[in-house]
């Protein structure tokens, strides 16, 4: 099985995935544990001086001018575990909870935290050994960290809580004794670092991200067969159309359509005595509208990784050889994801919503020029043919739609006003997904109307591309000969899209 070692590096987005599926153990570097016990040792003597330092000898949030006696140090770590995790909801996926821990070890591994080597570890433990603590989904605001949430988490790492450990639910101590772990006690500052960071959002933006990507890659090869299946021109996909628009997605959106294309026998069959002069915008703007959604993409994927190297803890600890610096800063304000996976939403919106609009042309059959059935039916009237699968569709456009308002531009104030601004950065995180989730059956569903269309091209053939994508779709449905439900080829042409098997 692979290894990732945990250094001061960033994680790669496929690293976070790997881990989420189980299928890679991870391992802390030794140069990253000197690095962690040098902080926890400059905490140490930072303490030892008696000034107040914010969650180690003082109460957390509105109860930061509370000090703590020198005794209650410890006690309040753990108190502070057991207060905050006031979760509601249905827990969140294991892949979900494995890639929050991935983010959180390696957070605390980057050494400004001022924790133990041991805490790292123990989560690496639970990691390896397959211990799923469980986290119910809602109760992070995405400032001050995601705090609910990870107090779920950490709450397992001393014993405490739930957790699932080969498919049973039980205890977390009993999830702990099973895999021969044993729970750790914790020190001055550990159980705030344990919960004061991004690593719900940043998790669920991960997972959301690389969904995104292979559903956009899905969604070009659907766009193209769509082209053939519709009898539709070509001309849009002209580069100078393109260079003097300027913008870098539509450009490469329309290049990337013409490779799928190229070589098609359909698009010029039909290029003399065709009474049509342009096509609708569902075909005709494929490249500026996908290629927006690419770019938006492009952009959240960038805002993710940055925050894969960060360090979102609070206070934070800057050993230096004459004196060690604690700086109180909003590192852990969720913002710089919020915003991302916000846009991230109303870039799905619009891949499904333009994939939506071809759908419903297909099925209208309402060209002339196109020698299709309606809604792609055998034998129309006898048979309904493929006329549910567009409500399907629009169903799931419909909720998409609700899901892109913002969650980031609405603020609560949070801790009797102490924490006045927050990001909503986990329910931002959580719309992308439901969105990415929604948007992979409205691909899925144009694969399967173009593709059906494209056999009534036949026996011309579309680009190799187009054809790839067809036969792919293929392997798994057969052509409609007959009324069946629709919902079964939906799923296996999904889980095709899950699988990044429309990514090359």
């Amino acid at each position: 099985m692979p290894t990732i070692e945990l250094t001061a590096a960033p994680l790669t987005i496929d690293q976070v995935e790997a881990v989420a599926r189980d299928n890679t153990t991870v391992t802390l570097a030794p140069t990253a544990k000197q690095r962690i016990q040098n902080c926890n040792a400059a905490l140490l003597a930072a303490i030892a001086e008696g000034d107040p330092i914010y969650g180690v000898n003082t109460g957390f949030g509105s109860f930061a001018r509370k000090r703590i006696a020198d005794a209650d140090i410890a006690t309040v770590q753990h108190n502070i575990l057991r207060s905050h995790a006031a979760g509601v909801g249905d827990p969140l996926p294991e892949k979900t909870v494995r890639a929050m821990m991935l983010i959180l070890a390696a957070s605390l591994a980057r050494g400004h935290s001022g924790v133990r080597p041991i805490i790292v570890e123990q989560i690496i433990h639970l990691l390896n050994a397959g211990i799923s603590p469980v986290v119910p989904a809602v109760g992070s605001v995405g400032a001050s960290g995601d705090l609910a949430p990870l107090s779920h988490i950490a709450l397992v790492l001393i014993g405490e809580g739930e957790a699932t450990l080969n498919s049973a639910t039980l205890p977390g101590a009993d999830a702990l004794a099973q895999a021969k772990i044993t729970p750790i006690k914790l020190g001055p500052k550990e159980g705030l670092a344990l919960i004061n960071g991004t690593h719900l959002m940043a998790a669920q933006g991960v997972l959301a991200l690389a969904d995104a990507q292979r559903l956009s890659c899905a969604a070009l090869c659907a766009a193209a067969m769509s082209i053939d299946a519709c009898r539709a021109s070509d001309a849009y996909l002209d580069p100078r159309v393109h260079d003097i628009r300027h913008q870098p997605g539509p450009a490469r959106v329309a290049e990337q359509v013409r490779t799928l294309l190229a070589g098609s026998q359909i698009l010029p069959s039909h290029k003399t005595d065709d009474p049509r002069v342009q096509d609708p915008y569902s075909l005709r703007c494929i490249p500026q509208v996908i290629g927006a959604a690419q770019d938006a993409i492009a952009y959240v994927r960038t805002a993710i990784e940055n925050e894969l190297g960060a360090v979102t803890d609070n206070p934070l600890v800057f050993p230096a050889p004459d004196s060690t610096d604690i700086i109180s800063a909003g590192a852990f304000h969720g913002m710089p994801l919020a915003l991302p996976l916000d846009t991230l939403t109303i870039a799905i919106a619009h891949l499904a919503g333009i994939a939506e609009r071809r759908v419903y042309y297909i099925l209208a059959a309402s060209d002339s020029e196109n020698p299709i059935n309606p809604h792609l039916s055998p034998v129309p009237g006898l048979h309904s043919g493929l006329m549910i699968v567009q409500y399907t569709a629009a169903a799931c456009c419909n909720e998409i739609i609700t899901l892109s308002s913002p969650a980031s531009v609405a603020n609560l104030s949070t801790s009797a006003g102490m924490e006045d601004y927050n990001s909503f950065g986990p329910r931002a995180a959580a719309k992308a997904r439901r969105a990415t989730e929604l948007a992979t059956h409205v691909i899925a569903i144009e694969l399967l109307c173009s593709a059906e269309a494209l056999e009534y091209q036949r026996p011309l053939k579309s680009g190799a591309g187009v054809e790839r994508a067809h036969d792919l779709v293929r392997s798994v449905v057969p052509r409609l000969t007959a009324d069946r439900p629709p919902s079964p080829d939906i799923a296996v042409i999904c889980q095709l899209i899950r699988e990044g098997c429309f990514s090359n």
